[in-house]
């Protein structure tokens, strides 16, 4: 069988295959000269993966995207191969770590990375919240590890793989010794992976980061009509030649050129009597007389014509029977919103005791419509039923004061879980 995989030689989500394959003996190619933002814009690319993305592995039964997707089925191509454990709980287990892996560390190291390499705007509350939600999951993993050589089992299982190949970025470019020390267990877990043999097959020598990325600052005016020395003339394209040089990591898709942004449509409608923010500072320091605070205060800042109220309803509830994958998708959901930070404001709740547990969420938006570049870019949003709320209609008014509350019991059920993007 010919495996053929399509992605840059530094593109961190091809190596969790790659990995894999050596673990199972299993031959994989790599395309040789793999230019990102050329080679994945070729009408033969594009037949394998519509949207462009890296990895792409094609195998005599069709191609397979999504790096994930693509670890997965090279680690089930041995039959007897440990990488999946040896019971269905082991099974269970494993799956639950890869959800782990990327929902709670690769998104929010994605968060923190991409604004630093100028592939996104750099708001220091939202890498602030990033590198929260990061040590938070750092914290679970590391009190895992307290007791456990490997994520699964007594063995190197996928998960492993995946968690590794996630936290790369994160070790290589972010995370220094003095941010990483305060979780020991993963430092061990984290050396230990990477150095076996397999594994440094794939990644060679790995070297923790001594200083956090530094941001990418915009390119300064282009000085060339002033007149320069002509010792400064010669230093300073090496200087820049240091700078522009190739991280030696990328995620998917990172290894392509930043376009320029072009300016969001909302920030081009008319100016609202309603600041989100005042909005936002007064739900987060009200502490006691919710109702008759924030809620109150709510109304009295609402502006009807500049913004607008929607319910959502998840569209596949019965799917919902894990407490611990339910409360991630929720997650990663408003991970993927941070684009829409400036515009909104939200509130989801997780509802039920038993499974399957309901998803709900009530959303504020700029403009009388959901923002179209939300729903382009955020996939989360197809699965959802989307409502428009009916502010005249007192239950519905009232539906919306207690989900901004958090009020329990909520439509007759406890609340699992409740968060907010604000």
């Amino acid at each position: 069988m010919v495996l053929v995989l399509h992605a840059g030689k530094t593109n961190k989500n091809s190596f969790k295959a790659l990995i894999a394959a050596e673990y199972n003996g299993v031959e994989v190619k790599v395309v040789p000269d793999f230019e990102m933002g050329v080679s994945n814009k070729t009408p033969e690319f594009i037949k394998m993966n519509p949207i462009g993305k890296v990895p792409v592995l094609e195998t005599p039964n069709g191609p397979i995207f999504e790096s994930n997707a693509i670890a997965r089925y090279v680690a089930r191509l041995k039959a007897d191969s440990p990488l999946y454990g040896s019971s269905l709980i082991d099974y269970g287990h494993i799956e639950q770590w890869i959800e782990f892996a990327s929902l709670e560390v690769d998104s929010n190291i994605l968060t923190w990375f991409r604004p630093r390499m100028g592939r996104a705007a750099y708001l220091p509350p939202v890498e602030e919240a990033a590198i929260a939600a990061l040590k938070r999951a750092l914290g679970a993993l590391n009190t895992h590890l307290a007791s456990n050589t490997y994520l699964v089992g007594h063995s190197i299982t996928l998960a492993d793989i995946v968690m590794t190949c996630n936290l790369l970025l994160g070790f290589t470019k972010l995370m220094t010794k003095n941010f990483t020390s305060e979780f020991p267990h993963v430092e061990r877990y984290f050396w230990t992976l990477v150095n076996q043999p397999n594994f440094k097959k794939v990644l060679g020598e790995v070297k923790q980061a001594e200083s956090v990325l530094p941001v990418q600052s915009a390119k300064e005016p282009d000085d060339s009509s002033k007149p320069k020395d002509s010792n400064e003339s010669k230093k300073e394209p090496k200087k820049e030649a240091e700078k522009e040089k190739p991280r030696d990591v990328a995620g998917e898709g990172e290894d392509e050129a930043p376009k320029p942004k072009p300016k969001n449509p909302l920030d081009l409608l008319p100016p609202s009597k309603m600041i989100l923010d005042e909005w936002k500072r007064l739900y987060s320091n009200t502490k006691s007389n919710f109702r008759e605070v924030a809620i109150k205060g709510f109304w009295d800042m609402y502006d009807p014509e500049g913004y607008s109220l929607w319910f959502c309803d998840y569209k596949y509830n019965d799917e919902n029977i894990v407490s611990f994958v339910t409360l991630n998708k929720v997650g990663g959901f408003l991970q993927r919103m941070d684009l829409a930070r400036k515009y909104a404001f939200g509130k989801m709740l997780v509802i039920g005791s038993e499974p399957p547990f309901k998803v709900k969420g009530l959303w504020l938006f700029c403009g009388q419509e959901i923002p179209k570049f939300i729903l382009d870019e955020c996939y989360d949003m197809e699965l959802y039923e989307w409502r428009k709320v009916d502010i005249s209609d007192e239950v519905q008014k009232e539906c919306v004061n207690q989900m901004i509350e958090d009020q329990e019991p909520f439509e007759g059920e406890a609340l699992l879980d409740a968060k907010c993007f604000k």
